[in-house]
């Protein structure tokens, strides 16, 4: 008997393959295409962990099998290689970020060479290749032309120790992810991407998708779009109004107190008449410790601080009311101030209550304060809008503002636009100029790409710039408008650049002049199916969809929509059921795995080790029992015999394998497809022999899982080719199911026996049978049938 060994097999076809170009893709429109596609990683110094692979096994299954069902598949890979962690290793090491990020990619690279994924490596892309980036400056130029790339104050994260800003994911526990001190809030001058001009789209597109309800859920909650109004309302002997976005203009005569943001500016305006100014700029301080997720979503304890010397006037009753700030208001959303119903809302009712303010039910309930389902009520304590129900009130109250000019009707969402500038290094050059004469001026697109310059440090500067600004050579230059002398911006682009388009580029990822041809887009894109992890399905997903319509709409696409389908994976975690991590000491990482196991025992593993969607916990002995597996089906080929035709015992548990393997594949079932070849490898060996065709069958269906191992056996069995050129398995409907069935005979509604028999038999024939069968007959001899109920294929009663 030859022994499994699985590390000489894998490396012969993972060499074969390569040598051979097996899954390389070109545009041939005789073919279907099929574009999967998984998130490009990160290329850390750490490598690959065991949960990486999850995800890019699950659609080299899909990948695999779609290329033996005869479609054209693409399934590339790349790398997503600017960013924070490069640059604070260079930091600390005095190394050039590029060195450790092409060591890398090297690692990363062999790492997923060895799992045998069928990426075409002939389509590989790195970010930080200037060739690449070349392309996101020139969209960057193509959005502030439109009108959608610009410059703003805007309130960042700021690390007073690392000197920049830094996105929200940066933020942990209020403190810098890189060293640890408190971030404050700080305005600072930053490019902005108008995403907010596609808000609408956004939403309304996604019914145009195949993704996941709860991928779609959270984009919609993230853009947060609602119907109401602008309300303004008056400071008391001032001439000056505040205004409110409220989704719930109905409930106006319940305000009894505004809340502002520690941010808002009538605080400044109107500092010399606020009495406690001190005591409000202490708070505004500590709530800039605070990132914006603590004040909304982690606030618990309600805080805050009333004005003294501003109020404010109800514009639907004329009652003075008094004006708080507090933190839990946002300077970000609306507009900053916000009036509160607190009989109607949770968090208003918890601030009412801390601070002794009126609370005024404004629809009829039995429950207990705060009611916050007011749909079903009636308005009460209203004036004119007593016993509406609640649609009717919204309606009138907003007929009512805009006619007597207090406002108007207004929708609005909770996404702002993007904060796009990094006070970084390592990103790509915001390829804009500054003229005093001209103001901002975008770089000529025949002098792109703007490249990174070498420089020997990559601390940001003592004011908060880029370490960029540092570079004279590179900052001083000349108007493209007017020739006069220019500054170069110095800020550069964030790491989710690179990843909003990269799916484009994968399509032809060597042209010179434009992201793609207009033929590779047309055939390959949009992307049939799009896996990664949900914490990327509101940021990336979001940003992408975005850049990809502003790309349609000056023509370069030729689709609204950059993902045809959109699926997520679940974690995997440590042993210990925690996620993993260096400091936990429970990462496992796949090269052992693949040393001691096999990569194919890895990709068995990781694709049966539960649902697909789900979280799941890494086993040692699901390892060994997965290559326990992979052995027997090795030795399977020892019961192979002659015969162009499935065995007689196998027929129908082979179509039905077929059947469900299919359609498990396609519907990231994977734990029960592998479930059920396990299950036909059992009677394959409990029948003690197998045809060709039954061995033919079997390893083709479990190919895309195991690879390596399938076309080994392919090979050893004599079959011709290569198992990759065959064709995927086609079950026979008439075959999915046995011609007969033991039938269960009932005598006075008890089973007494059983009668094999075809499933269309007629009465008299079953009759016939059940009277020979022993046991019935003993219940039966000899007696009168008073009624016989017989079904077929299901049960036969004979009541006697």
């Amino acid at each position: 008997m030859v022994e499994y060994n699985p590390n000489a097999i894998e490396k012969k076809w993972q060499k074969k393959w390569e040598e051979e170009k097996t899954f390389k893709s070109e545009i041939d429109s005789s073919k279907k295409k099929f574009y999967p596609l998984v998130e490009f990683p990160y290329p850390s110094g750490q490598g690959l962990h065991v949960g990486h692979p999850r995800p890019y096994t699950a659609l080299d299954v899909v990948a695999r099998k779609r290329r033996l069902d005869g479609e054209n598949v693409m399934y590339p890979m790349g790398w997503d290689a600017f960013g924070l962690p490069a640059e604070n290793y260079a930091i600390e090491n005095k190394i050039h970020p590029a060195i450790i990020t092409e060591k890398n990619i090297n690692h990363f690279r062999d790492q997923m060479r060895s799992i045998g994924f069928s990426f075409d490596w002939d389509r590989e892309i790195n970010t930080t290749d200037p060739d690449y980036y070349k392309w996101s400056q020139w969209i960057f130029i193509q959005m502030f032309k439109k009108g959608l790339a610009y410059k703003s104050e805007t309130s960042v994260n700021w690390c007073p120790s690392c000197l920049v800003g830094l996105a929200n994911e940066e933020v942990v526990d209020g403190k810098c992810e890189r060293c640890g001190a408190e971030v404050e809030h700080k305005l600072k001058n930053q490019w902005m991407l108008k995403i907010t001009a596609y808000a609408d789209r956004l939403i309304d597109d996604l019914a145009e998708v195949d993704y996941e309800s709860r991928i779609k859920a959270s984009q919609i909650n993230w853009i947060g779009r609602s119907h109401g109004a602008d309300v303004n309302f008056s400071l008391k002997d001032r001439d000056e109004k505040l205004t409110v976005y409220t989704t719930r203009p109905d409930t106006i005569f319940g305000v009894t107190y505004m809340v502002v943001s520690p941010e808002h500016p009538i605080l400044e305006k109107y500092k010399d008449d606020i009495k406690n100014y001190d005591q409000i700029l202490d708070y505004k301080h500590q709530a800039s410790l605070k990132s914006d997720f603590e004040r909304s979503e982690l606030n618990k304890d309600k805080t805050g601080v009333m004005i003294d010397g501003l109020s404010a006037i109800n514009p639907l009753n004329n009652k003075e009311i008094p004006i708080w700030v507090s933190d839990y208001v946002l300077m970000s959303y609306g507009t900053g101030a916000i009036m509160a119903v607190p009989a109607h809302d949770e968090r208003d009712f918890e601030f009412a209550k801390k601070f002794d303010m009126p609370i005024i039910p404004v629809y009829d309930s039995k429950d207990e304060l705060p009611v916050t389902d007011i749909e079903k009520g009636t308005a009460i304590n209203s004036d004119f809008l007593n016993g509406l129900s609640a649609t009717e009130a919204k309606k009138k109250a907003i007929e009512y503002v805009e006619e007597n000019k207090l406002g108007e009707a207004k929708t609005n969402f909770k996404l702002r636009d993007w904060v796009f500038s990094r006070q970084r290094y390592w990103g790509e050059p915001i390829p804009m100029v500054y003229c005093d004469e001209c103001g901002w001026v975008p770089v000529d697109e025949k002098d792109l790409p703007v490249r990174l310059p070498e420089i020997e440090s990559y601390t940001p500067t003592a004011t908060g710039e880029s370490p960029l600004a540092k570079i004279d050579d590179f900052v001083n230059t000349t108007c493209p408008h007017c020739g006069k002398p220019a500054r170069r911006e110095t800020d550069t682009m964030p790491q989710w650049a690179g990843s909003s388009w990269y799916y484009l580029r994968y399509a032809d990822p060597h042209n010179h002049e434009e992201i793609a041809s207009k033929e590779a887009l047309d055939y390959y894109t949009p992307v049939d199916w799009y896996n990664g992890g949900m914490e990327h399905t509101t940021l990336h997903l979001l940003y992408s969809r975005f850049w990809h319509k502003f790309l349609y709409d000056i023509g370069v696409v030729p689709t609204k929509e950059p993902y045809k389908k959109r699926t997520s994976h679940g974690m995997i975690l440590g042993y210990d059921g925690q996620k993993m991590s260096k400091s936990r000491g429970n990462v496992v990482n796949p090269d052992d795995i693949i040393r001691d196991f096999g990569a194919d025992t890895l990709r068995t593993y990781e694709m049966f080790m539960g649902d697909f969607s789900s979280v799941a916990k890494w086993s040692d002995e699901g390892v060994k029992g997965c290559r326990k597996y992979l052995e027997r089906v090795f030795n399977l080929i020892d019961l192979v015999e002659d015969g162009d035709d499935y065995s007689k015992e196998l027929e129908v548990s082979i179509n039905q394998t077929i059947k469900k393997v299919s359609d498990d594949f396609e519907n990231l079932k994977f734990n029960t497809a592998i479930a059920a070849l396990m299950s036909l490898l059992n009677e394959m060996r409990a029948l003690g022999k197998i045809t060709k065709a039954d061995f033919k069958t079997y390893i083709t269906l479990l190919n895309p899982v195991a690879p390596h191992l399938t076309e080994e056996l392919w090979q050893m069995a004599g079959f011709d080719g290569e198992l990759n050129q065959t064709s995927w398995p086609k079950y026979d409907e008439s075959k999915l199911s046995f011609d007969t069935i033991d039938l269960p005979v009932q005598v006075n509604g008890k089973v007494r026996g059983k009668i094999t028999i075809s499933k269309t038999a007629s009465k008299e024939e079953a009759l016939d049978l059940a009277s020979k069968e022993n046991n019935v007959n003993s219940y039966i001899e000899g007696k009168e049938f008073r009624k016989v109920i017989y079904v077929p294929g299901k049960i036969l009663n004979l009541v006697v």
